[in-house]
């Protein structure tokens, strides 16, 4: 397909004033992206027109003298992007508005394990219109929805096509929620993929991080400067099926000995003597602080059980480290509540592991969102891609 130079044009001036908001001017741009003065006026005036770019005060560039500039920021009343977090004993639902923050969020608690499908999709459905009609009374248009799922996806088909702790096969989850505004179905991903995606941060600087998200599951989201990496079939990631002992435990997914059965949730609940019935009963946030006060006071059973989590889960890390070579491990999910004690073993065991320690350590951080990670990384997904493909909003 040829490139469109006017379409190209737009999306590197909003970049421009998206990794700038508020610091930068049309001088600024026109210096920034090498088009002349008048190209970069024209374009902005007509992200202003297509309501994605507003005046927001006045700056003096460094390199010039005179009058000054205007500033520059993206507009926080247009496009909405909508994320939606399928998970195992929740459903939550984000709206975040062109500059990513969050402009409505709703979270429903309920264990969906062996759930009549139908009555799941039903309720993704409501939330979704719930979501889209409050975007609308705040006087956004909601531009797209993105939806993420703990298992293996067909992005192109946007079909889940394994999520074992749902019991899901081959299910088309998009079919009931919004379309985008030129009619396009939902995209469709792995929670940990967009639980990367939240890391506002290291995405804008162009880092490399693996983001692992503990849940009743463990996944990463693999992102290679600052771009999401999802491999040939979008299958990467799926560290939780990891086999850490070849005659282990039968895992969900139907393999034995996977990282999840040792690392994930309900593993960490066994090992800790608290019963199975109260982690299906309350879930898994409650469960977790359950654990932490524990750990706090110092239990020893609980401290053990965290202590083995972090080195299996670390020497794991240490393995994915030695393969991709990144400057950061993210802990989300449950890993992010529990990193006082599981960090530590983690940090560790990649020490011990990792063939590069002797020159690098790679970081190890507490994601910087919590449950809510990956229906905000699903939502800023969407308006990301108004952001890279501003013309396609415009030609609405």
């Amino acid at each position: 397909m040829p490139v469109n130079p006017r379409a190209a044009h737009l999306a590197l001036a909003l970049r421009c004033v998206a990794e700038q908001s508020g610091a930068i001017s049309r001088a600024g741009i026109s210096a920034a992206t090498g088009l002349n003065r008048s190209t970069a006026c024209s374009l902005i005036e007509e992200l202003m027109a297509g309501g994605l770019v507003k005046e927001v005060g006045s700056r003096r560039e460094s390199t010039r003298a005179g009058r000054p500039g205007t500033a520059l920021g993206l507009r926080n009343d247009g496009p909405a992007g909508l994320g939606i977090d399928v998970n195992v004993d929740y459903t939550a639902v984000c709206v975040v508005d062109l500059t990513g923050a969050v402009r409505y969020k709703h979270v429903v608690s309920e264990d969906q394990r062996g759930q009549d499908t139908h009555e799941v999709l039903d309720r993704i459905a409501r939330l979704a219109r719930g979501a889209q009609n409050a975007a609308e009374t705040d006087g956004l248009t909601l531009c797209g929805s993105a939806v993420a799922v703990p298992g293996i996806v067909d992005r192109r088909g946007a079909t889940v096509t394994l999520a074992p702790n749902l019991g899901w096969r081959d299910l088309d989850v998009t079919e009931v929620l919004p379309a985008d505004v030129h009619g396009e179905r939902a995209a469709l991903d792995n929670e940990a993929n967009f639980a990367a995606l939240s890391e506002q941060e290291l995405i804008r600087s162009g880092a490399s991080y693996l983001y692992v998200s503990g849940q009743i599951g463990v996944g990463a989201g693999i992102v290679l400067d600052g771009t999401l990496y999802r491999g040939s079939h979008g299958w990467s990631g799926e560290i939780g099926h990891l086999s850490i002992e070849r005659d282990g435990p039968q895992c969900p997914c139907g393999r034995r000995g996977c990282l999840e059965r040792y690392a994930g949730h309900e593993a960490i609940l066994h090992a800790t003597g608290i019963p199975s019935g109260v982690g299906t009963t309350l879930g898994v946030r409650p469960t977790v602080d359950l654990i932490a006060a524990r750990a706090r006071a110092g239990e020893a059973q609980t401290l053990e059980a965290l202590a083995t989590a972090g080195r299996t889960l670390g020497f794991a890390l240490a393995g994915c480290l030695n393969l991709l070579d990144v400057g950061t491990i993210v802990l989300g999910g449950i890993y992010r509540d529990l990193a006082p004690w599981i960090g530590p073993e983690v940090e560790r065991e990649v020490r011990a592991q990792f063939v590069g320690a002797r020159w690098a350590n790679p970081e190890v951080r507490p994601a910087a969102y919590g449950a809510e990670a990956p229906a905000l990384g699903a939502a800023r997904s969407v308006v990301r891609d108004v952001i890279n493909d501003p013309n396609r909003w415009l030609a609405r």
